[in-house]
């Protein structure tokens, strides 16, 4: 199934990708805690996964790397890990918002040049791919790929030819850059980790014994047992060695006044049990839901959440309100976030095969639905009808999150205007439209205190991008 096919038949968003890298500086093997960091952060793409070790005391750039189409388990088996020999790595886990979902696109991308050899891995989507892209096509470059990640480590690689360092050639190369991305790379002696000036993808820092993790999120250290010793800041570039970790503050060109972290970090992307720069997402989504129900409050006998990142915020809203809260759905757990999917006829028992009500929960019941978002609002017609036939008398629906207008650039699905529900219509009309008794959105203002008052995203809500969108098709141009 295409991109666009696959979209339109789920009504959920996604996010593009995570990273993780890893420096045992003692010399011990590092791909299968990689591939178990991995595994935590699944959730952020299902489409690719693969790794990228080297030994740092062998020849350099001799560089073993492993990826393929599907989950880390479908991907990964012991012998296939067993042939990773090395103490540095970085891996990868893909969902693709741009660029088509081939094994091609699978990341870590692994680039010999005259300096030797440049493992990278990338989260998030460049604003600027297309020019640069066509820059780098006119002085000689071949692309082996139809992914912006592609387009930094070419970016890296020329100016490391200039440069003094590895980590000096990032920083240079990430004043060319524009828009999201949060990047660990491998050269044939450091592990290096940045992230850009905005802050709009997370990345953090974490010590197991003598080995320095970079990742995606909090939960990938706490996965493999590894310490958190802080967040990777906004326009920071950090440098691991066999000394140890360095951090050249001269490198950091981030404005804290400019900084727009993805509010839907929060809201629905991140693991609950992670924390994204000093604030906890299972604390952000309670937060979320106590909001819901102090500004959108309504009589019922229960409260329920979407799974699975529903479910904190319905038990905000349930202690706020003082209405128990209850379990309404049954997950297939075995479901991942793609699967072979029905028959455009048969769209309706996609939901229904991941989902299932449990009728005693509801029956003869007013009940509160959370759910994290309404994107097209195809599933949310289908989840309230689900509640109804198993006898909920009335359904009031609550998001955790305003209204979608406008589409992302940055690594976030959210598609074009016109197919978002929201769109130039009243709540009262998607009300209608989804069959829901009441509805009422999570208000634009409660975002930022929501997210512990730090500088968020909400183009999406209201149109006020941190940078100029593109000007090209920078999510559809390239895919095939």
């Amino acid at each position: 199934m295409d991109l666009e096919s696959r979209r339109d038949t789920d009504d959920k968003l996604r996010e593009e990708c995570g990273v993780l890298g890893m420096y045992d500086l003692d010399g011990g093997e590092v791909a299968s805690t990689i591939y178990y960091g991995l595994f935590a952060l699944q959730h952020r793409g299902q489409e690719s996964c693969g790794i990228a070790v080297s030994d740092t005391t062998g020849p350099k750039g001799q560089v073993s790397t492993y990826k393929g189409m599907g989950l880390c388990n479908e991907v990964f088996t012991p012998e296939t890990l067993s042939g990773l020999h090395g103490n540095i790595g970085v891996g990868h886990v893909r969902y693709s918002t741009a660029g088509s979902s081939t094994r091609e696109n699978a990341q870590p991308l692994v680039l010999n040049y005259i300096k030797g050899t440049l493992s990278l891995a990338h989260n998030g989507n460049l604003v600027n791919a297309p020019e640069l892209r066509r820059e780098l096509a006119y002085t000689g470059a071949i692309f082996q790929t139809t992914i912006d990640s592609e387009l930094i480590a070419y970016l890296i690689a020329r100016e490391r030819i200039r440069a003094g360092s590895v980590q000096e050639a990032v920083a240079r190369a990430m004043k060319r850059l524009a828009g999201a991305y949060s990047l660990v790379i491998m050269s044939p002696r450091k592990l290096i980790g940045a992230r850009d000036p905005f802050g709009f993808r997370p990345l953090c820092i974490g010590r197991k014994d003598n080995a320095y993790i970079l990742a995606s999120e909090t939960c990938a250290l706490a996965t493999v047992g590894a310490e958190f010793i802080r967040d990777v800041e906004p326009g920071e570039v950090v440098t691991i060695t066999r000394d140890g970790i360095s951090s050249d503050r001269s490198m950091c060109f981030a404005d804290r006044n400019r900084q727009a972290r993805c509010v839907f970090e929060y809201i629905y992307f991140a693991r609950p049990d992670t924390v994204f720069d000093g604030v906890s997402v299972y604390h952000a989504r309670i937060q979320a839901g106590r909001f819901l129900a102090m500004d959108s409050p309504v009589e019922a006998d229960l409260v329920v959440g979407v799974p699975e990142s529903g479910n904190a915020a319905a038990l905000g809203y349930a202690l706020e309100s003082g209405i128990p809260y209850g379990t309404a759905f049954v997950k297939n757990t075995y479901v991942g976030r793609t699967f072979i999917r029905p028959k455009q006829s048969d769209r309706v028992s996609a939901v229904r095969v991941k989902l299932n009500v449990l009728k005693e929960a509801v029956c003869g019941k007013r009940v509160i639905m959370i759910d994290d978002s309404i994107v097209r609002g195809t599933t949310s017609h289908q989840i309230v009808r689900m509640l109804r036939e198993a006898g909920a008398r009335e359904v009031h629906v609550r998001v955790s999150a305003p209204p979608f207008l406008h589409p992302c650039y940055f690594g976030t699905d959210i598609p074009s205007e016109d197919q978002l529900i929201a769109h130039g219509r009243e709540t009262d009309e998607i009300r209608q439209l989804i069959g829901a008794d009441s509805l009422s959105y999570l208000r634009v203002e409660r975002l930022k205190e929501m997210a512990g008052g730090l500088p968020i995203c909400t183009a999406c809500f209201n149109g006020d991008y941190p940078t100029p969108p593109p000007t090209e098709d920078i999510r559809g141009e390239y895919a095939h």
